[in-house]
């Protein structure tokens, strides 16, 4: 029995809270280039009305700084700031043409899918095994995102019927619950799932959420690191780290693909 199994086992875990991107889907690229394009072309115009040369958008660094787990409106005013750039805050209902943080939030969305309709949504097959496992045991299910795209992410993935509750940014905003850090969205998931947050998992990829999730209270915090940042996210204050679901998932033979 994995280390995860027997914590779940040991701490009568009910229910799991999964977060999006990085946990069971893997948009996180897209999103990295929708953001670098976003930015880059901004970052060009504004050097050039500016008589300055900014630094662009980083892949690795920049997204996780300042993207990751991070609202999209918050994600733009702070890497605008990092660049020393200011960028006004404009009205709710700026479209995609404006150079304000609302209008680049409604573009870097445009840029996301027209990406998604070109590649379409990588899953982790093996998180997807391993969740379906757990629902024959009785497990509840929750997703959780800070995306508005939720929805049309796990619906083009074919992955709606998976969870029985989902709360993201649409749902967010309407409870008028905080963002990553604060722990709110994982605990109405748990309300929504009708469990205790000591009866609940939270699986999470992000710094953000894994501090929310222990600010929250919840029975089991799990870091799934898909890279090289196991020590960053044990530091992060997570209960366990684990490097996908491969090694979870029950296997018919050595062939089973790794998440």
């Amino acid at each position: 029995m994995s280390n995860l199994s027997n914590l779940i086992k040991e701490k009568n875990i009910k229910a799991l809270i999964l977060d999006m991107d990085g946990v069971v889907t893997n948009t996180a690229a897209l999103h990295a280039e929708a953001w670098k394009k976003l930015c880059d072309s901004y970052l060009r115009q504004r050097g050039e009305q500016d008589g300055k040369n900014y630094e662009p958008f980083n892949f690795m660094e920049d997204y996780r700084t300042f993207v990751d787990g991070v609202p999209r409106l918050d994600a733009m005013r702070n890497f605008m700031k990092s660049r020393g750039v200011d960028v006004p805050e404009g009205n709710p209902d700026d479209d995609e043409n404006q150079n304000t943080i609302v209008g680049l939030g409604e573009r870097k969305d445009l840029y996301f899918h027209e990406l998604l309709k070109q590649s379409g949504v990588v899953v982790f097959e093996n998180a997807v095994k391993w969740i379906k496992e757990q629902q024959e045991k009785g497990m509840k299910t929750a997703i959780v995102s800070a995306s508005r795209n939720c929805l049309t992410i796990i619906r083009r993935a074919n992955l709606e019927r998976l969870f029985e509750v989902r709360v993201d940014k649409v749902v967010a905003n309407e409870l008028k619950l905080k963002n990553k850090p604060n722990p709110d969205i994982f605990l109405e998931a748990a309300r929504k799932l009708g469990v205790q947050p000591q009866e609940a998992a939270v699986f999470e990829d992000a710094f953000a959420g894994i501090e929310g999730a222990k600010a929250g209270g919840f029975g089991l915090v799990v870091a799934v690191d898909h890279g090289y940042r196991k020590e960053s996210l044990e530091e992060s204050g997570a209960d366990l780290v684990i490097k996908g679901f491969a090694s979870e998932v029950k296997v018919e033979d050595e062939t089973a693909i790794n998440s």
